[in-house]
């Protein structure tokens, strides 16, 4: 080591020994920040940046050593070879290639930097041996090989732990650190090299004088170093320039995006584009550098491990209130997520409008689209959350039933304007009678229901109530100038004594209302008992239904659905019918209650799925087949195993299987359903929402379970362009489909100009008497035989009146 330092000390000229350092320094240097642009290339120009890597990283090493051969002082006439001088050029660049090359084999592999180091150093060894064979002195060189060795041992050393630390090269400080360890290396090897040396002078040694001198050697060394390092830059700023241009051809891009588009490093705003600063209400100036994560982007739940998507609240700048958004973030070059370290880009999408039209879609959903009450589903909750309180506070609840008594002949006398208006009128006259927490809500068509909540016994308070709304609802309205007689028949049921479920004192509300009508109409009736006929008469059908279900009574229809776009049928949907031998045809109206109130459903919607899977199995198209579930059905742990067993059994297809339930059923264990939904799904079997705008949580229900199919309710499909909230609420439905990618169906399509609006909303799937009647499986041939064109259809029944479910 003495040796060493007395050779750098005693025997060079300082001076060039610092300008030899700072030129390895710049070439190293040079050459890691091409290393970097050459680890995230492929191909061939990957190649093309390894080659000129290794042409600067070999010229400033070479370089580097004339340099410093220059500065070396033996006191005796010196020279260089030319042949030599060449060929420990010609001897490094190799070296450098291979070494680059093998540490980027394998990606952040410490082995494959480790074979890197090993090559890089043995060529600087190389170059700066064969360099050492082209020096000429006027005397005899001495070596010592224990020298030799440890200069190659810290070549290799300084090359291996450049490598090491440099990574993929992408950082200044890892060009800085490897330029700096590659130097140290570097000029270990060569002084350590000198320090080998010894020169024995010989006057009888004469140096050539064809030997390149030290003026000519300075002057090559300068040329052929710069031109390659400069080579380098130019190269450098040539992608730089290119990169610049494709950076402001994405900025564009990016500033022509409807969503926030910004780029956090290390927790701070790197760089935003032009829709989030309007979003932040700032210049991006003032919000690069700024905290965002915590600060401006609050998140509204736990991170889960493999979140891309998650909502959040934005806080702009200044006092505006938080704005709703959803976050997409997508990984960069470390890996780092939104709440670690490194870069991430987040693409921020503003919830205002989605938010808004998801409230209104909630309440056009709740309520109805004429009057503004609340709709039969809502009704339900209502009255259930109103018999929870009575039954904690001890108030009593009376539950009414009101049925216009005039509504039928406003509406076919003057029209369905005026038959509108008469509801709109009855409605507002109800709710006027009405103080909180009383209620009132229309079932549809002309029946209402008011819930009346009092501190007032009973049955004084509901008698009062009933008689006002009769003396309200008997003044006749004004409309185009002539008088619409309004009037009114009410049914009465008081909790506890005529139920004590919602279920029970509707049902017994509308037996009182039928005792109403029958008694000339325009009064009230309160429940009596002596209405027991009537649920006798129900028993009795429940008893026949029993017995129809075990003789095979019933069958199946099967009303087609034919794709909006071509009209071409692409399934059906199974309907049960009851063909009595003594009632004649039983209408499902009738006996699907009966069934649900009986225990029925079950063994029903069995038989059902059985029947209609056999029969879609024999078909010799594979067209889809709907089945209903009823809420028992869905509800019990048993449904997956069954669907599977008839599958097998039938040899159906379970991706032609779908089925149906409607928002209400999903409530009355909403887990153990979404749990069914879910095995059920599992199987292959389509999953479809029915009826859907009727209910109180289909937004919620959407997000919680991948619905195959969205079937709007033919409510609001028969009043396209009768009723504008229903188009509306029809368009909104449509629109959540095409969001959320899920087929949407409209049911009861009865017409051609609905069916052309439906169309032309790009709605999916049609259903309805415009498609066609529900028909037994022996007659649907001309749809579900293969040697039949796809066009073909049976002949259309003549479509049957519209009929209302009571007339006055």
């Amino acid at each position: 080591m003495f040796k060493v330092l007395s050779c750098l000390v005693t025997e060079h000229d300082l001076r060039l020994v610092l300008l030899a350092g700072i030129v390895c320094f710049s070439a190293t240097l040079t050459a890691f920040r091409l290393y970097g642009r050459m680890t995230g290339a492929k191909g061939l120009v990957r190649a093309a940046w390894l080659l000129l890597t290794a042409l600067v990283a070999g010229a400033g090493v070479w370089a580097t050593h004339f340099l410093a051969m220059l500065a070396y002082q033996p006191g005796m006439e010196t020279g260089f070879t030319s042949a030599g001088t060449i060929a420990s050029l010609m001897v490094s660049v190799p070296f450098m290639a291979a070494g680059f090359f093998a540490s980027i084999m394998v990606e952040d592999d410490k082995f494959s930097k480790f074979a890197g180091g090993l090559l890089v150093g043995f060529g600087v060894a190389a170059l700066h041996y064969t360099g050492m064979s082209a020096f000429v002195a006027q005397g005899h060189i001495q070596w010592e090989p224990a020298y030799i060795a440890a200069s190659g041992v810290l070549s290799v050393a300084g090359a291996s732990s450049a490598l090491m630390i440099i990574g993929r090269g992408r950082k200044l400080w890892q060009q800085l650190a490897a330029a700096g360890l590659l130097t140290v290396g570097v000029c270990a090897l060569h002084f350590t090299g000198m320090g080998a040396i010894t020169i024995q002078p010989d006057s009888a040694v004469e140096v050539p004088a064809a030997l390149m001198g030290v003026g000519m050697m300075t002057l090559a060394v300068a040329s052929i170093t710069g031109l390659i390092i400069l080579g380098g830059l130019g190269a450098m700023l040539i992608e730089s320039g290119a990169n610049r241009s494709a950076l402001d051809r994405i900025r564009t891009l990016a500033n022509a995006a409807y969503e926030g588009i910004v780029v956090v490093q290390n927790g701070l705003i790197n760089d935003a584009n032009s829709a989030f600063c309007d979003l932040m209400g700032a210049p991006l100036e003032d919000l690069v550098d700024k905290p965002l994560i915590g600060a401006m982007l609050v998140f509204d739940d736990e991170p889960q491990a493999s979140d891309e998507r998650r909502e959040a609240h934005l806080q702009p700048v200044g006092a505006a209130a938080p704005i709703p958004v959803e976050v997409f973030s997508r990984l960069m070059d470390d890996g780092a997520r939104i709440e670690t370290s490194g870069l991430t880009v987040l693409a921020i999408r503003d919830l205002r409008e989605r938010r808004s039209a998801e409230e209104k879609i909630r309440y056009l959903a709740e309520h109805d689209g004429l009057t503004g009450l609340p709709n039969r589903n809502a009704l339900q909750v209502k009255l259930a959350a109103a018999l929870d309180r009575v039954e904690a506070s001890h108030e009593s609840l009376a539950v009414i039933c009101v049925d216009l008594d005039h509504f039928k002949e406003a509406n076919d006398l003057h029209g369905h304007i005026a038959g509108d208006l008469v509801l709109v009128e009855a409605a507002r006259r109800l709710t006027a009678q009405l103080s909180a927490p009383s209620f009132a809500a229309r079932l549809g068509g002309d029946e209402f229901v008011v819930v009346q909540i009092t501190d007032q016994d009973q049955p004084t308070a509901a008698a009062e109530l009933a008689g006002a709304l009769l003396e309200s609802l008997k003044g006749a309205m004004s409309y185009e100038g002539q008088d619409l007689t309004m009037g009114a028949s009410l049914g009465v049921s008081l909790y506890p004594d005529d139920g004590r479920t919602a279920e029970a004192l509707l049902a017994n509300a509308d037996m009182a209302l039928y005792r109403a009508k029958d008694s000339g109409r325009g009064a009230y009736r309160f429940f009596k008992r002596e209405m027991d006929e009537t649920i006798r008469e129900r028993r009795n059908l429940a008893r026949e239904l029993r017995q129809a279900i075990a003789d095979e009574e019933l069958i199946v229809h099967y009303q087609p659905l034919a794709r909006a776009s071509d009209g071409e049928v692409c399934g059906f949907e199974a309907l049960v019918r009851w063909k009595h031998p003594v009632r004649g045809m039983v209408p499902p109206l009738d006996f699907i209650p009966v069934a649900e109130e009986s225990g029925l459903i079950a063994p029903l919607g069995e038989w059902v799925l059985r029947r209609a899977c056999a029969d879609a199995a024999s078909w010799d198209k594979p067209l889809r087949i709907a089945v209903n579930l009823s809420p028992l059905q869905l509800n019990n742990p048993g449904l997956p195993a069954l669907v599977h067993e008839v599958l097998i059994n039938t040899g159906l297809s379970p991706t032609r299987l779908e089925l149906e339930i409607t928002e209400s059923a999903l409530f009355k264990d909403y887990q153990r359903a979404l749990d069914n939904l879910r095995r059920l799904k599992a199987l292959g079997v389509r999953i479809a929402m029915d009826d859907f705008g009727t209910g109180f949580s289909s937004l919620s229900t959407l997000q919680s379970f991948p619905f195959d199919k969205i079937k709007v309710d033919k409510s609001f499909v028969e009043n396209i362009h009768r009723d504008e909230r229903a188009t509306v609420i029809v368009k909104a439905v449509l629109g959540l489909g095409r969001s959320l990618n899920i087929p949407v169906v409209a049911e009861g399509v009865e017409t051609e100009e609905q069916r052309q609006f439906l169309r032309g909303e790009e709605c999916a799937e049609l259903q309805g008497y415009a498609i066609g009647r529900p028909a037994p499986a022996e007659t649907l041939g001309a749809w579900t035989n293969a040697d039949v064109p796809a066009a073909a259809a049976p002949p259309q029944q003549k479509k049957p009146a519209i009929r209302r479910r009571r007339a006055a």
